[in-house]
């Protein structure tokens, strides 16, 4: 299993660089070229996404991206550091858009990714949320392409 982490500072600039590496990392890892386009969008929404909580919320501690290649599938997990209140009651952070009284910005920032990946999770807790996408890949993994 081979793992990219990455991290920048939320600057909404960054979201740009944190998309290409997304791209070239599934490109890497077998998925399927004519799915990169949704990975690239699904990636930068969860970024622009986690970059806004962050600077709303006050908080310096940088947005985290990790990329993941696993035997058939490529996962990436996008997590920002907006902590939630303990016992899970009510759900801030990336997770906000689950609450029916979120704004509509954030419902319809998970609603593009869910349209763009099938797979789709989000979870949220006292450290901050993550959004997790995974996509399969194509033959088992680049080595195995022509």
């Amino acid at each position: 299993m081979a793992t990219v982490e990455l991290r920048f500072s939320a600057q909404p600039e960054h979201v740009r660089t944190a998309r290409l590496v997304a791209a070239a990392v599934a490109r890497r890892a077998g998925v399927e070229e004519a799915v990169l386009d949704e990975v690239r969008l699904a990636v930068g929404e969860a970024c622009s996404r986690a970059v806004g909580l962050h600077r709303s919320n006050g908080l310096t501690a940088p947005v985290r991206v990790v990329l993941t290649e696993e035997e058939k599938a490529f996962s990436i997990e996008v997590g920002d550091e907006v902590p939630g209140p303990a016992g899970g009651s009510s759900v801030p952070g990336i997770a906000a858009a689950l609450d029916p009284d979120a704004d509509g910005e954030d419902e319809m920032g998970l609603a593009v990714i869910s349209g763009l990946v099938d797979d789709v999770s989000v979870t949220a807790g006292e450290s901050g949320g993550t959004i997790r996408m995974t996509w399969p890949i194509a033959g088992g993994g680049a080595d195995d392409l022509p």
